[in-house]
């Protein structure tokens, strides 16, 4: 028997793809024999780890395969091919109406996996969702397979290498440093913290926004944020695109709040990066977001720029305050574990082998 992990795209730094690279440790430590099959192979992945789709034969019927599910791919209408035992991790779908305005193939691609999904329901055994809010998709969708919640398997130890020395030096000014980190996209909505930050700047002028991922694919989008900031004459609004795993690591140690008001996750995984580096989080509360934050970090009712600018500035000044919010992240960040998170897959899969 194997257990094969099947999904569109594999690149290096993705979620989703470090997901799959942690469970593939975890399957070989099961003495499984195991492999990842992707349609597309990013750069700098651990070499020969990753194969094409193409090279995946001869699976047997009491072989697995388990499907990385998160956008639009032919791969969601070929798994069918394949007869063996299929499962489904569900990362969630971008709705695409976020993406009509600024970019025809963003939104062509996820109406396209959300085709997929409703086709695969009937196509897999048993699915293993990130969240509870992804499970409640899944059921809106109709699936009535089994379906069990498993967070995304996080290295953590992967944070502890060394920071970007000269991005520290440079953002270490005595500044408060805001954060987000996540790429630039409009289920984002850098433009609400953008305008929580004006609010803010008006409070603390010694204070600096940066928002740290690619815009690629996201131009028109990215555009637009730039010209809002320019609008609003904004100063110290920094986007930093695509940067090195070291200086998101930088950024997260020069941080004093991480303002998270996106308005779709699956998961979110910088929420639990943001609670590794004891960076109090103030986040909109929508998607997955309150599943991932638990009890922990600060939920905000709405999107009202001007109270998230004052919760920003009471965290920051009430070092009570701060340290009572750090203290919860970590309690949550517990749940989060590898080693817990590791368990659990464990005996989830091993329940779906034996056909309990």
């Amino acid at each position: 028997m194997r257990v094969i992990q099947l999904l569109p795209t594999v690149s290096y730094g993705d979620a989703v793809s470090n997901d799959a690279l942690a469970l593939d440790h975890i399957i070989c430590g099961m003495g499984i024999e195991t492999g990842i099959y992707a349609e597309i192979t990013g750069k700098n992945l651990p070499k020969g780890k990753v194969r094409k789709v193409g090279q995946l034969k001869n699976l047997k019927k009491d072989d697995v395969i388990i499907y990385h599910m998160s956008t639009g791919s032919e791969l969601n209408f070929s798994l069918e091919r394949h007869k063996c035992r299929k499962m489904m991790i569900y990362h969630n779908i971008t709705p695409p109406d976020f993406f009509r305005p600024y970019s025809h193939e963003a939104y062509a691609l996820t109406n396209y996996g959300y085709e997929g999904l409703d086709f695969l329901r009937d196509h897999v055994e048993y699915c293993l969702a990130d969240s509870e809010y992804n499970k409640s998709e899944l059921l809106k969708h109709g699936y009535k397979c089994p379906v069990d919640i498993r967070p995304v398997l996080i290295p953590f130890n992967d944070y502890r290498q060394s920071p970007d020395s000269e991005t520290i030096r440079k953002y270490n000014d005595g500044k408060t440093n805001i954060i987000f980190v996540g790429r630039i996209a409009p289920n984002k909505k850098q433009e609400n913290i953008i305008r929580s930050f004006y609010f803010y700047k008006k409070i603390n002028p010694e204070s600096r926004l940066i928002l740290v991922g690619s815009y690629a694919g996201m131009e028109n989008y990215h555009e637009r944020l730039e010209n809002y900031v320019k609008t609003l004459g904004l100063s110290d609004v920094i986007f930093t695109g695509h940067v090195k795993f070291s200086e998101i690591l930088a950024y997260y140690r020069i941080a004093d709040i991480f303002l998270c008001m996106s308005e779709h996750e699956g998961f979110c995984v910088p929420l639990t990066e943001a609670m590794f580096f004891n960076v109090p989080i103030i986040a909109l509360d929508a998607g997955a977001v309150a599943d991932t934050l638990g009890a922990s970090g600060i939920l905000l009712p709405d999107n009202d720029p001007v109270f998230a600018s004052e919760m920003i500035e009471y965290t920051v000044k009430n070092s009570d305050f701060r340290k009572h919010i750090i203290s919860g992240q970590k309690k949550r960040l517990a749940d989060f574990s590898y080693k817990k998170t590791g368990r659990l897959f464990r005996s989830q899969l091993k329940k779906f082998i034996d056909g309990r």
